[in-house]
């Protein structure tokens, strides 16, 4: 036999072969898992006496981190350790419950198991052929939207990255089924979510077709001013297509008059898009749902479970009021489908976004409702939002502190004015010099914004583990800070 002629077979016989070097032993997998189980577990029953955050600058983290791949493999163990030393640590701890920045996430045990097995069986979600028990589930989590937001039959959706993905399906679905005008405008308010705005860029919506609308003293979009905007650019030849609405902006949890805003919708022929990706699931609570009243009559809304519904990032959602709009948006059978189409009544849920390759991100929500029960995620979001009354009301009460914004679902805004010693012109500088030695104390995690030409610190509530101590904490860190910074 000649050397090429070995050499051959034994190709031939790797290929027959596991691909080894990428595998491991059963016994090392379980106990790897056991060791990052552990690791979870520590910090969640130990989150609350380390900093609300942490981070580093770059020149720290590249001398740990940085480096070329190795061409060898190394212990599980130490590398292990070396992300649970070096790696997660220097992250936002956004589950801590003094972390009350921008809109800060609290995912439930069951949410995380359910990642954990979603990445372990590697679910493709695309079609109903290679995920019939995962895409039935998926219709269940998305009927159980459809219910809590007061849909008809015949509304449904898809789980998405988050909202900035669910708002770029909704914008484009707006567009085709206004048959893709070339002149197309969008109504926004500066408060919506900037994610709704680059949805529009990207759905082809030149920036000068992006229209902002005025808002009220209270933040929320003026229906008369969207009807105007509407008239005059139509009068100017353009085509007006969609408005987008808010129930429960970022910056101060401000609600739209929905009902309002989709009777001029109506009129007018737009579609009327809801970016409730943040208060959406308010609804589940008796006594805030009348604020959202008009929820049900938009023709999209965006909802993110990993906010308000206690889930790991990237849970995302986006409901149609009519499904087969989005279908018809969205929907293509190449020839390398066509197994894949089993009739109507079985999703393939590619069919009604960006993605083909999808994870199965609704058994986290399917499994934390099946293990805490509604009841539970309907308390934390009641408790959330009374805890932020409370907080206003305690602000209200301190001469150093002002109210910038009352209470809107989970948000207060705010600053410290202090006494005579706070100088008007410097509110701005002071605040943020606040806001800063708090982040760096790590007692709390705060973020900041602007109301009018104002600086305001902000507080956002939803976490399940904050308390009232906690926001205490909070705001007696930012009065002694401020009294500190004005002697």
């Amino acid at each position: 036999m000649t050397t090429e002629t070995t050499g051959a077979a034994a190709e031939a016989a790797d290929t027959d072969q596991p691909g080894r070097s990428l595998l491991e032993d059963p016994e090392e997998m379980r106990r790897s898992g056991y060791r990052v189980v552990d690791a979870i577990v520590d910090r969640w029953a130990n989150l609350g006496e380390g900093p609300a955050w942490r981070g580093a600058s770059r020149d720290v983290t590249e001398p740990l981190l940085h480096g070329p791949p190795p061409e060898s493999g190394q212990p599980l163990e130490p590398l292990l350790e070396t992300i649970l030393q070096d790696v997660m640590p220097l992250a936002g701890r956004i589950d801590h419950p003094r972390f009350l920045a921008f809109i800060p996430s609290s995912p439930s045990w069951a949410s995380v198991l359910a990642s954990f097995l979603i990445n372990g069986f590697n679910v493709f979600q695309g079609t109903w052929l290679e995920s019939s028990g995962p895409s039935q589930i998926e219709v269940t989590v998305t009927d159980w939207f459809r219910e809590w937001l007061g849909y008809p039959r015949g509304a449904g959706g898809l789980f998405t990255s988050g909202g900035s993905a669910a708002n770029l399906i909704a914008l484009v679905a707006a567009r085709e089924a206004a048959g893709n005008p070339p002149s197309g405008t969008v109504y926004v308010s500066a408060q919506t979510h900037a994610s709704a705005v680059r949805a529009a860029r990207i759905a082809g919506i030149d920036g000068t077709r992006i229209r902002h609308l005025p808002v009220d003293t209270a933040f929320r979009i003026v229906p008369a001013g969207l009807r105007d905007a509407v008239r005059r650019d139509r009068e100017d030849g353009l085509t007006p297509f969609c408005v987008v609405a808010n129930a429960g902006t970022t910056n101060t949890g401000a609600i739209d008059p929905l009902a309002e805003i989709a009777h001029v919708a109506d009129e007018e022929g737009l579609w009327h898009h809801i970016d409730a990706a943040y208060g959406g699931f308010a609804v589940l609570d008796p006594e805030t749902r009348p604020l959202l009243s008009g929820l049900e009559l938009g023709d999209s809304v965006s909802l993110d479970p990993h906010k308000w519904f206690f889930q790991p990032y990237e849970t995302g959602c986006l409901m149609v009021r009519d499904v087969k709009r989005l279908e018809a948006a969205f929907r293509m059978l190449p020839e390398y489908l066509q197994d894949a189409d089993w009739g109507p009544e079985h999703v393939n849920f590619c069919d009604r976004g960006l993605q083909l390759t999808r994870t199965f991100r609704a058994l986290r929500v399917w499994l934390s409702v099946q293990r805490y029960g509604l009841g539970a995620h309907r308390r934390e979001i009641a408790r959330a939002i009374e805890l932020a009354k409370r907080t206003e009301a305690r602000i209200r009460t301190e001469a150093e502190l002002e109210l910038l914004s009352p209470q809107s679902l989970g948000v207060v805004c705010f600053r410290y004015v202090g006494g005579a010693a706070a100088a008007p012109n410097r509110l701005d500088e002071l605040n943020r010099e606040i806001q800063d030695r708090i982040v760096q104390s790590g007692n709390a995690m705060l973020s900041s914004t602007r109301l009018g030409r104002r600086f305001s610190l902000r507080f956002c509530i939803l976490n399940t583990r904050t308390t009232a101590a906690d926001v205490d904490l909070a705001i007696d860190g930012i009065l002694r800070t401020g009294r500190e910074l004005t002697v």
